[in-house]
């Protein structure tokens, strides 16, 4: 009799141990997530978030086909207390193990950062913000805290949109405002080389000032990169000898009207510090996020004896460049007319 009991009492425990093996396995290996049509879903995870908040967005974005197997593994595994923010990509028919084992590790799908055609920091703030976790507001703040822009890059309020380098970057989605700036920074070190160095203090300028400079010549030439050394050269010409750089987009920065296709001359009395026909030297800030095209082109600028230049007449987006002020006229009233003849009157 004793041995049927422990035999069925065996017996039992296999069968037992068979069902919560069965559960197990199911709990553990058997697809859980179910995205219909779609191959995988990315879901986001912000910063300070808690486990029911994660829960909360698998279940918003249709993600688990049982939540409760997902909570029990989720449970086992500890993942409860270690949650990690970050973008995610969920893959169709994942399971359980799988997607906690990625969600616990922090493995996260990194955000494609590339900047180009910006003139101001409002602007950069906001293409940051729509990209990545980091706080509008804080990094608007900070980059307007001119004793942390001191202390943490040797910068200003005005000129640390040059720390910038236009580039395609990777970033975690989770980046913050302070590491945001803080890689930006390490991207701006790497492209200052001991070469470029050289080439700015062989100008005797800083590589704010060079950076200031290319953001002017950029302005005045956005479609041909070739034409930018020649540009460069012209400028540094107008400094060498304590001559306003004159230049058309540096009045439309300060007016903060980028509509405005033809400088008049009342334009030029506008009062500002970035407004070079009144102001001689450069602006206190860049105008621009100079590409790296037009940072090289002042480091590498083109010898040559130009003081003036001006749009040509056909609209190219080239320019006619002189030596002389008689010459420029000439120039200046080619383009005047045409602009007459196209009714561009501002």
């Amino acid at each position: 009799m004793l041995k049927k009991i422990i035999l069925w009492f065996c017996i039992i425990l296999i069968i037992t141990a068979v069902i919560a093996g069965y559960f197990a396995y199911t709990w553990t290996y058997k697809p859980n997530v179910s995205l219909g049509q779609d191959t995988f879903k990315i879901i986001y995870i912000p910063t300070g978030s808690t486990y029911e908040d994660v829960l909360r967005i698998l279940t918003e974005n249709n993600i688990l086909e049982n939540p409760e197997s997902f909570n029990r593994l989720a449970e086992f595994k500890k993942y409860k207390s270690r949650i990690k923010p970050g973008k995610y990509k969920i893959q169709n028919n994942a399971n359980n193990n799988d997607l906690i084992k990625m969600l616990r590790s922090g493995k996260q799908e990194t955000i494609t950062f590339t900047f180009t055609n910006i003139r101001k920091k409002e602007e950069l703030i906001s293409r940051v913000g729509k990209k990545l976790e980091a706080d509008s507001v804080e990094l608007t703040k900070l980059m307007n805290d001119n004793e942390w822009l001191k202390q943490n890059f040797g910068m200003s309020s005005e000129t640390i949109i040059s720390l910038f380098i236009p580039n395609t970057y990777e970033f975690n989605w989770n980046t913050s405002a302070k590491e945001f700036l803080k890689r930006m920074q390490t991207e701006y070190k790497k492209f200052w080389t001991a070469e470029r160095k050289q080439k700015a203090k062989q100008l005797n300028m800083t590589q704010t000032q060079v950076s200031i400079l290319a953001s002017i010549v950029q302005s005045e030439q956005l479609a041909f990169p070739d034409e930018r050394p020649i540009i460069a050269g012209l400028y540094l010409n107008r400094l060498k000898i304590g001559m306003c750089l004159q230049s058309d987009p540096t009045i439309i920065y300060a007016m903060g009207d980028f509509s405005i296709r033809r400088v008049l001359d009342k334009y030029k009395n506008f009062d500002s510090p970035y407004n070079t026909y009144k102001c001689t030297g450069l602006p206190p800030g860049p105008i621009y996020i100079p590409e790296i095209s037009s940072i090289d082109a002042v480091l590498n600028y083109q010898k040559n004896d130009y003081l003036y230049m001006c749009a040509k007449e056909d609209f190219s987006g080239r320019h006619n460049f002189a030596k002389t002020l008689a010459q420029h006229n000439l120039n200046a009233r080619k383009y005047q007319m045409a602009l007459n003849a196209q009714k561009v009157w501002r």
